[in-house]
This record gives structure tokens, sequence and C-alpha cells, in this order.
């Protein structure tokens, strides 16, 4: 399975995992997040782990930014998306995306969002999952993306 704007091949260094990285590493996804895996959980989840959290992730208070935590779910998403049902992601919107934070995620430690695909119609996927550290729950989403249109 491959997808022209992603590298999506086997992390060599994390056994079980694949990669999630734009071709362009001028993008949001590589400048403001980092390198990220992934790996299916089930028949209709994924699971997607931001590896390297520093302090240009971090709030006034040393946790992980609420900022950093939606742009991984809305990835984590469209990851998702392509891992689990084999579609085009490139092209796709986010139409909503409604978070509920938890808990603090700590600098230092990956941070992981489980994602599970509920539905899938002709234009639209409805997604739900939580934020995980370790033990620790960070925040729990619902949300919609819309397939790319036919050109």
């Amino acid at each position: 399975m491959s997808c022209a704007a992603f590298i999506h091949e086997p992390a060599p260094e994390h056994p079980g995992w694949f990669t999630w990285t734009l071709n362009d590493d001028s993008r949001f996804n590589a400048v403001a997040l980092g390198p990220m895996v992934i790996r299916r959980e089930g028949e209709r989840a994924a699971r997607v782990r931001l590896l390297e959290l520093e302090r240009r992730h971090s709030n006034m208070h040393g946790n992980v930014h609420g900022g950093v935590t939606l742009a991984l779910i809305d990835v984590a998403m469209f990851a998702t998306m392509f891992s689990v049902l084999g579609a085009e992601v490139a092209g796709s919107v986010t139409l909503d995306l409604h978070n509920q934070f938890i808990g603090a995620g700590r600098i230092g430690e990956p941070l992981d969002v489980c994602c599970e695909i509920m539905r899938e119609t002709r234009r639209l996927v409805f997604l739900r999952g939580t934020v995980e550290q370790g033990e620790t729950l960070v925040s729990s989403f619902l949300g919609t993306l819309r397939k790319p249109s036919v050109r």
C-alpha cells in the first residue's frame, strides 16, 4: 500500500511499526510535530505514535501543549484512514474534531493516538479515539474526514 504524499514503509528501529512521514519535510507535520510511526490494531483501528516530544512541544506548565495534541490527533485520523481503509488521504479534509482534554502529556516520552474508524460512507469517514501516554489518558476525541473529490 502506498500514497504519493507520504512515506509509509516498515520502520526498522521500531519492529511492527511503519513510518508516517510526508515526502516534503518542510511541511507542518515534520516541522511542528516530528517523526511518527503507525501500526494497525485490529480490523478498524490503528495507533499513531509521536516519537520525540521536546521542549518545543511544551506549554508554560512544561507539559505537552494542547495544540500539539490536537495536531497529532488530526494527523492520526488521516494515517488511520490510510492504514485501515487503504484510502487515498491526499486531498481529504477534516470536517470536525471534538476533543476532551483529560490529563497532561509529558515531555520526553512518546505520545500515542489510538484511533478507530466507526463508519465509512461514500464521502465521509467517522472516527473516535484516545490519546495516551503510558498509563495516562491525555484526551478523547471524535472526528469526521471528507474523502478527496474525484477529479
